[in-house]
């Protein structure tokens, strides 16, 4: 699919070339085209629609009109007219315009693309450059096309045009390398990655594509270096996706590396949180906690409490997660994603009740999200409102026909509820679905249902075999045997799930599935001794919130005008905070700013960047982000805030959620004119 930002780009480049093409062209100058193409060059294609289509109707053979019309149609993803109007476009240009002509052709291949018909793409790219052969972005369009039919001789010929057209452009460079690593010709892709980073040095991905050929060759010090670039540069998703994935000797030298950064630089919390990252996935919940923490202190924010909760719900320390997910939803209450998976951790903490009050607020946002109500169908059948479950599941099947989990569930609900007829065509459903071994998810569930119980094992063997992390799959095995009635291959399964690290014991204790082994000394005896280690797990973690004496500090404020002002000192200068439960940001003065610049409670090297903000009244300026050292109030002490330095600003100080969050569970106590705080001592 065309990205919107990406056709805007491509719009105002239009646009340019419009303004300067040559004279031997005569232009469309009616009124309606001319409003029309101001529109685009204003980012307001809808106006732009109407004044276009308004032209159409007076001059019907205007290809100019049409070809923008054709675009903006692609734009918004209403591929069956933006293809007529494409065809209108090309039909009625004129042909020695070669620069609209291109960019109908190139407008139709694109909708070609979106339709995933590749063929007559090819066509149109071909076409185009046939009529323009001077125009790199064809040749690296039609080269992309190529590099998906794995035709890499013929998209390299495009990359190497490319080359020879800018050779100052990198793009032809980094396809090149990408067709020689993706033939694993990493020496070839290394040395095409080299000259990107040679022209340019702040490129993300020439370091973070020359990490994956390093990573190939085994060259760990190479590509970690090349991973830590990449990230200099910005944000770089393959970067993450490399990182995350390291296994020894680079794992620790990645995370060696990491540190060092972060000792460079105090204030950024991007290499602690890289760290957290990296030991979340190898499953070390522990001491990703403790970096991920050690990032929300130099600037919290929803994304690190979201991954602080799913490594404590990875713990089993449910309450831990609840309070971290529920940091992350202060800041941002509208994440529906984190509604999710807070009604995962109440059904965790056995209260299936709040889990579906969560999937309430997530379905009313988001009425059809099919996987919303098949999570709400399981927790109501857990909570027994067998009927509520099937009105559930059937929806989510409504919503996603090739769901077969949801076909399960409401097959199992069937079976209990003693509709044989109705439970047999929803295993059956599976099947179907799930009718090869590469697409096995829940098939064993459904040839258990039916009876079939030496399929169904044949089935659950195969997922097991293919697994990379197989403590899931040994579990549904388990479910499986007990559904089966079979105690010892149960029994054998479950050990082996939780020998491999399947830890969730409360879903454990409370699945139907384990109800024929439940009562076995075998299985308590299991139960009981993977518990109390993976207890002992979490009580040896020091930044567990539930072995830390949590205290209520009173921190008194006053009203002005219906403004509660706090006392504090910041960077130990005495100011005023203003305590705004609706801020999301944490803002300065420029007055303010400007004396503790002055008088040395600031300096230059607390100055970290800019940008913008939006005020309650929805205006958006750019502030200076400086970083306050400490701001203490009550004898409580945040250190490294962030805070926007602003114009309009009347308080000294606005403490919004991304820094409130930090403090923990906070209580306006109107009577005695003070703020409680509950905090971990």
């Amino acid at each position: 699919m065309i990205m919107k930002s990406k056709l805007l780009f491509i719009i105002c480049f239009l646009c340019c070339i419009d303004a300067a093409m040559s004279q031997n062209v005569k232009r469309p100058d009616s009124y309606n085209y001319q409003r029309g193409v101001e529109a685009i060059q204003n980012d307001n294609p809808q106006e732009a629609l109407e004044y276009l289509n308004k032209d159409i109707s007076e001059n019907p053979k205007n290809g100019y009109s049409f070809s923008w019309i054709a675009m903006i149609r692609l734009q918004n993803e209403e591929y069956g007219k933006a293809l007529t109007a494409a065809d209108l476009a090309i039909k009625y240009l004129p042909k020695k315009d070669t620069e609209y002509v291109i960019f109908a052709y190139s407008t139709r291949a694109n909708v070609y693309l979106c339709l995933e018909d590749t063929i007559k793409a090819m066509s149109d790219y071909t076409t185009a450059i046939r009529i323009k052969p001077d125009q790199s972005s064809l040749y690296d369009k039609r080269a992309q096309i190529y590099f998906e039919q794995e035709k890499y001789e013929l998209s390299d010929a495009d990359y190497r045009k490319m080359t020879e057209l800018n050779p100052g452009d990198v793009m032809g460079y980094m396809g090149l390398g990408r067709n020689a690593l993706r033939q694993h010709h990493l020496d070839d892709a290394i040395s095409q990655f080299n000259h990107v980073v040679k022209l340019e040095d702040r490129y993300s991905s020439g370091y973070s594509f020359r990490a994956e050929a390093e990573l190939e060759k085994e060259m760990w010090n190479e590509a970690t270096n090349d991973l830590i670039a990449a990230m200099q540069c910005e944000w770089d998703k393959k970067a993450v996706y490399h990182m995350t994935g390291l296994k020894e000797p680079a794992f620790t030298m990645m995370v060696s590396k990491l540190k060092i950064q972060a000792a460079k630089a105090p204030n950024e919390n991007t290499w602690s949180y890289l760290a957290g990252l990296m030991y979340e996935q190898d499953k070390k919940y522990n001491k990703a906690i403790e970096l991920y923490k050690d990032a929300n202190k130099k600037d919290a924010s929803p994304s690190i409490y979201r991954r602080i909760s799913d490594c404590y719900y990875e713990l089993g320390a449910y309450d831990d997660a609840l309070r971290n997910i529920n940091q992350s939803l202060n800041i941002d209450s509208t994440d529906l994603s984190n509604m999710a998976k807070k009604a995962n951790i109440y059904y965790e903490m056995g209260d299936a009740k709040s889990a579906i009050a969560e999937w309430d607020k997530v379905l009313t946002l988001q009425p059809e999200y099919g996987f919303g109500y098949y999570r709400r169908g399981w927790f109501k059948e857990l909570d027994g409102d067998m009927d509520g479950a099937i009105e559930d599941l059937s929806m989510a099947i409504v919503l996603d026909p090739e769901e077969s989990y949801a076909y399960v569930s409401r097959g199992d609900v069937y079976q209990k509820q003693g509709k044989t007829q109705l439970a047999e065509a929803d295993f059956k459903k599976v099947i179907e679905l799930e009718d090869s071994p590469e697409k096995y998810s829940c098939v064993h569930y459904a040839y258990q249902g039916l009876g079939m119980y030496d399929k169904a094992v044949e089935a659950i063997d195969s997922i097991i075999a293919r697994d990379e992390d197989r403590s899931g799959s040994y579990y549904d095995a388990a479910c499986l045997y007990s559904r089966m009635k079979d105690k010892d291959n149960a029994l054998k399964c479950l050990e082996k799930s939780l020998e491999l690290g399947y830890m969730r014991f409360a879903h454990i204790e409370r699945d139907f599935d384990m109800d024929f082994i439940r009562s076995t000394e075998e299985y308590k005896a299991l139960i009981h001794k993977y518990k109390t280690a993976h207890e002992q797990s979490i009580n040896s973690d020091s930044g567990s919130a539930s072995n830390k004496e949590m205290v209520t500090t009173e921190v008194p404020f006053t009203k002005e005008s219906g403004i509660c002002k706090v006392k504090c000192n910041v960077n130990g200068l005495p100011l005023h905070f203003v305590f705004d439960t609706g801020a999301s940001d944490v803002t300065i003065s420029m007055v303010e700013a400007t004396f503790m610049m002055k008088n040395g409670y600031l300096n230059g090297n607390d100055v970290v960047g800019s940008q913008r903000y939006m005020d309650a009244n929805g205006d958006v300026s750019v502030g200076t982000i400086v970083n306050i050292k400490t701001v203490n109030f009550g004898g409580l002490e945040l250190n490294n805030v962030r805070a926007s330095v602003v114009r309009n600003q009347k308080a000294p100080l606005l403490l919004g959620q991304s820094v409130l969050g930090r403090l923990g569970k906070i209580e306006i106590d109107n009577s005695k004119n003070v703020l409680k705080i509950t905090h971990s001592k």
